[in-house]
């Protein structure tokens, strides 16, 4: 009795649908002097997008410029930029132009059941969060 119980206990903890993170990807647009952020909450994008906190973009979808040492990477800078929220994506274009044959990466953290807004408000800390590198060049 108690190995059918386990059983049905398993397979409903098995069954049980798991968190979906946005498939977000990335692509070069205006002729190769920005990059568009797709796959994102809309509902998440249309309120941090009315934040008046300056940074707030730059803090969730960091671009950076990729190191030749990719064991660099966490010790790279921001690139700085304008985002801008545009048909449902977010574009990122960099105060300098992106460099010819030179890799550069998005940082998508995902949050994972926890508020967008625990973040913003610095209730928890981004690199607490697991991410994902989203190269592009």
């Amino acid at each position: 009795m108690k190995k059918t119980a386990w059983f049905l206990l398993s397979f409903c903890f098995a069954c049980t649908p798991k968190p979906k993170t946005p498939a977000v990807q990335v692509s070069i647009v205006n002729n190769n002097q920005s990059v568009k952020f797709t796959g994102l909450d809309n509902a998440i994008m249309g309120e941090i997008n009315r934040d008046t906190a300056s940074g707030v973009w730059k803090s969730l979808l960091p671009v950076y410029r990729m190191p030749k040492d990719t064991d660099l990477k966490d010790y790279q800078s921001v690139q700085p930029g304008i985002y801008r929220l545009k048909d449902s994506a977010i574009v990122f274009t960099p105060d300098t132009p992106f460099a010819k044959g030179q890799t550069y990466f998005m940082r998508f953290y995902q949050f994972g059941g926890n508020s967008t807004w625990d973040f913003i408000s610095g209730k928890k800390k981004l690199r607490s969060v697991h991410y994902i590198d989203l190269p592009f060049k």
